[in-house]
């Protein structure tokens, strides 16, 4: 039952992502010219970063209470927003070395790099096997999390 709620998450991310990227391309009118290694790259960043929320929401869902949750989804997007690269690239944080180790641990860094190695190749981005790397490491540890505590909390 565990397996399934993970896979209705990634199907809802695809299916999002299908209705939101046209939109967010007309909006913006820029000229997009993907190769097919950048389209590759874009189909498995997206099919891994879908996987891997999807899990985490897992995580996030069995862990906290229900009352808590807006609290956990305001402090937690805060943060990802902020320190998961999303508005600059991982690499420009060379001028703060320790700080650029430090968001590591956020898996939204290794989505955001991914899109970034897909849609704009020519700026910096992270080499793309740590990228594949952490967005496959992170989604293992966070599917066999969440599923361990589903199925705990399924027992009560």
């Amino acid at each position: 039952m565990g397996v399934e709620k993970i896979i209705v998450g990634v199907i809802q991310a695809i299916i999002a992502g299908i209705v939101v990227l046209p939109l967010a391309w007309l909006l913006m009118r820029v000229h997009l010219s993907l190769t097919l290694t950048d389209a590759i790259h874009f189909v498995l960043v997206a099919l891994l970063s879908s996987w891997l929320f999807a899990a985490f929401g897992m995580v996030v869902g069995t862990v906290v209470s229900p009352q808590q949750i807006s609290l956990v989804f305001t402090v937690a997007a805060g943060a990802d927003d902020l320190f998961g690269c999303a508005y600059y690239p991982w690499a420009t944080l060379h001028v703060i070395p320790w700080f650029q180790y430090a968001v590591l641990v956020n898996p939204l860094v290794y989505a955001n790099e991914g899109f970034r190695l897909a849609l704009t190749p020519q700026m910096p981005h992270m080499s793309p096997w740590l990228v594949y790397a952490a967005l496959v490491g992170f989604s293992i540890f966070f599917t066999w999390a969440g599923l361990r505590k589903f199925e705990s909390r399924a027992l009560d």
